[in-house]
């Protein structure tokens, strides 16, 4: 799927329905986020919990790098990322607007 393509467009849900995952890729969340992630990458050992259990897909590795960073655009600041970090290296802040 493409980022253009909007994946509601023909959805029909039923009782008990699985939906196609990454619909959260058309819908910018991430304005009307109170909190954001801010990642110490010193502490960062890339161990990929911020992106496993990320619900919207918002923490990516940094390419080139041994971090991982934050898609904003996306990211609704739930602090899951946070919860789930075994160095404590992701702080949640609150969004200035």
């Amino acid at each position: 799927m493409s980022e253009s393509e909007d994946p509601y467009e023909n959805l029909t849900i039923t009782t008990g329905a699985v939906v196609e995952p990454n619909t959260s890729r058309v819908n910018k969340t991430g304005s009307w986020r109170q909190f954001k992630p801010v990642i110490n990458v010193d502490a960062c050992i890339a161990c990929g919990q911020c992106d496993t259990y990320c619900p919207d897909q918002a923490a990516k590795p940094v390419e080139g790098e041994d971090y991982y960073g934050f898609d904003l655009d996306y990211c609704k600041g739930c602090g899951i990322c946070e919860e789930v970090c075994p160095t404590d290296a992701i702080d949640m802040i609150r969004e200035e607007k």
